[in-house]
């Protein structure tokens, strides 16, 4: 692998967590149970399984060819994450708590492997949307409660 390559695989790894990182700040800033440190985490172990995958199973007998299918890899990252995801779900007194969160870590993953994949735009542009949905339909729902009453 040569210094180049490994230049821009850390900046792969550094943009994803970057990323997760940002809408972990976010969740924290809701005071939610997965936050920055979580989220930043997801982003980057995704990554850098992504990264491992594509290149950590390189042929030395034929110099740049890959033996193993990243794919597989990527479909284990969804499959783990949700599970952690499941594990910040609660239920108590009839509501269900920590969905969006778990939401949140899922995608944190999906942006990982995306800037490990080197797909830079559409990493940076889940992340935007991430937050942008975040913040405007936790405003709505905020105003929403709010005007029948409710604890937000």
């Amino acid at each position: 692998m040569t210094v180049q390559l490994s230049l821009e695989l850390v900046g792969r790894l550094v943009l994803a967590g970057a990323l997760g990182a940002l809408i972990g700040a976010e969740r924290e800033y809701r005071a939610k149970t997965a936050g920055t440190r979580t989220h930043f985490l997801v982003a980057l172990g995704s990554a850098l399984l992504m990264i491992v995958s594509q290149y950590g199973f390189m042929d030395p007998a034929v110099a740049g060819t890959h033996s193993a299918d990243a794919s597989r890899v990527a479909a284990q990252i969804v499959s783990g994450i949700g599970f952690i995801g499941a594990g910040t779900i609660l239920v108590q007194k009839h509501a269900v708590h920590g969905l969006t969160t778990a939401a949140g870590m899922w995608v944190a993953a999906g942006i990982g492997m995306a800037s490990a994949a080197g797909l830079y735009v559409i990493s940076l542009s889940a992340t935007v949307l991430s937050l942008v949905g975040l913040e405007l339909f936790g405003l709505i729902h905020f105003r929403r409660r709010r005007g029948r009453g409710e604890q937000a």
